[in-house]
């Protein structure tokens, strides 16, 4: 996924650096490319820290934490940048499908414990109804697997939380980019494809981290939830 996600961005002429994080020592046959920076962890670091420390080494006007099993069926960059500008949003996000072509539910609102208890019912927890193409609006928040910031953006709210190992990073970060008199830019228009690995759903560490995440961030904000205008831009 990785090499294939690289090569794919090197075609990418608003791409002018791409750092790869390897958090656990593995081999990957990556393009020998000068836009190509590789950092090696000496033991692994969560979501968090990653993007943070990736960060550290952008020296560009714009971030995009990205996750290695992101692909693309045409370039987002052109479309997505001019829309950050135009709108003055903080972050930027685009459509994300599944390999099969369903909508994921990555423009959400924020949890409550009201909507999550909806959710385990089965019912509607408020979620956004997004179609491919519609106008962009700002929603409460977007998914980290494809965030793109302004750099001073992301710098102004010190990056992502290191509290958070892996889960609500994004929630976290875009709530307090609301709370800064900042916003969130969700773009129907571009797209691009998700294929999910949900180890929450399946592997035991994973899920634990998902659900301390979800404590803390339900700690830290349950009842102090920004208001956000789901308005056009």
């Amino acid at each position: 996924m990785v090499s294939n996600l690289v090569g794919t961005l090197l075609g990418f002429p608003e791409i002018a650096r791409i750092v790869v994080t390897l958090n656990i020592p593995e081999l990957i046959a990556l393009p020998a490319h000068s836009r190509v920076q590789v950092v090696e962890n000496a033991f692994p670091k969560g979501f968090a820290a990653n993007h943070n420390a990736a960060f550290r080494q952008c020296a560009e006007p714009y971030f995009c934490p990205l996750n290695p099993d992101i692909e693309f069926d045409r370039n987002p960059f052109p479309v997505l940048l001019e829309a950050l500008c135009r709108s003055g949003a903080a972050v930027i996000a685009p459509l994300v499908k599944s390999p099969q072509g369903e909508i994921e539910d990555s423009i959400r609102r924020f949890p409550t414990p009201s909507s999550l208890l909806r959710k385990a019912l089965g019912r509607n927890d408020g979620r956004y109804v997004v179609h491919e193409g519609q106008a962009a609006f700002f929603p409460d928040w977007v998914g980290g697997m494809f965030m793109l910031f302004k750099s001073r953006a992301f710098c102004a709210l010190d990056g992502f939380d290191e509290a958070y190992f892996l889960y609500y990073e994004d929630v976290d970060i875009c709530l307090r980019a609301w709370r800064r008199g900042m916003s969130v830019l969700a773009f129907p228009q571009a797209s691009v494809i998700h294929d999910a690995q949900r180890a929450s759903r399946s592997g035991l560490r994973h899920l634990r981290w998902h659900v301390a995440s979800l404590g803390r961030f339900l700690w830290r904000y349950w009842g102090r939830l920004p208001k956000v205008a789901n308005r056009l831009p």
